[in-house]
């Protein structure tokens, strides 16, 4: 008869391929949820309390809790017990939790993740990755490379034993948000991913970063340029060239991280030799615009404006992502969720470097666009290109010409009929980047 782990909660509810430390966080993230949700509930009574008491003046005030940054509900009345009462109630369960999930954490801490599991965090961590940072949540994601799915170890003698075929071409390939390594490495029907075919057929050595998409881009670029200086350094091969192949945002943490090495006078940027962005939104994407100006309209009424907060829910990475933020100053000291031009400071491609960018669009390809070299795409491609990110965006151009990012015409490709996903595994978009970095003329098919 099978006997039951008693370190492992069991519930029919849950999945098998959770560990411990997953619902371990997953208890605090809905602790703090039902903290949020009741604290809404309260900010809404109480603004409509304010509505409501402001015609009356003074006699109307003494109704409502005047502190400064109280919700207007009286904390000794009926009312602000109750909503006492659930928020003690939450804390005193969510810590009896949480303590209990910590002791039995230890005890499966080496079971082996799945892609299911792999896919939930990188979810989470996009949505709410800074969050859980903040608050030493185990889901939050430590940035590692990856081979294979496995954390590769930073000292020469144990890297050469997890890369055992190890050349000297280093290809690192970077995700976008709320992704994880995970998804580079199969195609469609079986057909291998962009690292793999890379490998094979020009000889490089693909390892892939695992990083907490919810972190703002500086921050992740910052710890990007100090993990590639590591890998240079233990290489267990001399490096004779590295090239980022990145997707999406990791096209922006790239960058970032290319500046951040110029800054600290990191060796590996002069071993840079190409940078391929696939779908990078350069200059922001609408999706996220959207949520902002959603934010402004609920903010501006007294009663909605605390349902602005759920909205505020999102990361600082996705934020970043409306004006395809990439330095700490492209952010600092603003209010991230406030409506704003882009006032970001101009930031070129890396000097010395082979810059490629890959657009796409969800349309069909328009009659003469190959033939001319200033084919304008239309309006529903320059808004929503691939589904997520502009054509404009990618390709780097922008309305204010010095902002716009300069790539040759010859390393620029527009992969028609298909979507943001569909870069990681569209055969017209492999056999391009693979002309591009053998230095052939690349074929528009």
């Amino acid at each position: 008869m099978h006997t039951p782990d008693p370190t492992t909660p069991s519930s029919k509810l849950l999945p098998t391929w959770l560990h411990v430390s997953d619902i371990q966080g997953l208890a605090q993230l809905a602790t703090q949820a039902t903290l949020g949700i009741t604290g809404v509930a309260e900010t809404v009574q109480g603004n409509v309390y304010k509505a409501v008491a402001a015609p009356f003046g003074q006699a109307g005030a003494k109704f409502i809790d005047r502190m400064p940054g109280s919700s207007g509900v009286r904390r000794l009345g009926i009312t602000g017990l109750v909503y006492g009462s659930i928020k003690g109630v939450t804390k005193l369960a969510g810590g009896a939790a949480n303590a209990a999930l910590a002791r039995a954490a230890p005890l499966t801490a080496h079971k082996a993740s799945t892609p299911q599991r792999e896919a939930m965090l990188s979810a989470l961590n996009g949505v709410l990755g800074d969050q859980l940072q903040e608050t030493a949540n185990p889901l939050a994601i430590s940035m590692s490379l990856r081979s294979e799915g496995r954390p590769l170890v930073m000292e020469p003698h144990a890297l050469a034993a997890q890369l055992p075929a190890a050349t000297g071409k280093v290809l690192v390939l970077i995700h976008g948000l709320c992704m994880n390594d995970l998804q580079w490495l199969g195609g469609k029907a079986g057909s291998p991913g962009h690292g793999e075919f890379l490998a094979r057929e020009l000889g490089y050595t693909p390892v892939y970063l695992h990083y907490n998409t919810g972190l703002h881009t500086s921050a992740n670029g910052e710890q990007l340029a100090n993990l590639l200086q590591q890998l240079s350094k233990a290489w267990p091969q001399p490096v004779q060239e590295l090239t980022l192949l990145v997707h999406s945002m990791g096209g922006l943490v790239a960058r970032s991280a290319c500046h951040h090495a110029a800054e600290a006078g990191h060796s590996w940027l002069a071993q840079l030799k190409s940078l391929v962005f696939l779908g990078t939104p350069h200059h922001g994407a609408p999706l996220e615009r959207l949520g902002s100006w959603v934010d402004g309209v609920l903010g501006s009424n007294i009663v909605t404006r605390p349902f602005a907060k759920i909205g505020q829910v999102r990361s600082a990475g996705i934020t970043d992502l409306r004006h395809g933020n990439v330095l700490q100053s492209h952010w600092h000291g603003a209010d991230r969720f406030k409506r704003a031009a882009d006032a970001r400071e101009p930031l070129p491609l890396p000097e010395g470097v082979a810059c490629f960018t890959v657009a796409a669009s969800t349309s069909a390809e328009p009659a003469g666009a190959r033939a001319s070299a200033t084919f304008k795409a239309s309006l529903a491609d320059e808004l929503w290109g691939d589904g997520l990110v502009p054509v404009h965006s990618a390709l780097g151009l922008h309305a204010d010409g010095s902002r716009s990012l300069v790539f040759a015409p010859q390393r620029q490709y527009t992969a028609w009929q298909t979507d943001h996903m569909a870069l990681l595994t569209s055969a017209n978009v492999q056999r391009c980047v693979r002309q591009w970095l053998a230095g052939e003329a690349t074929i528009q098919d």
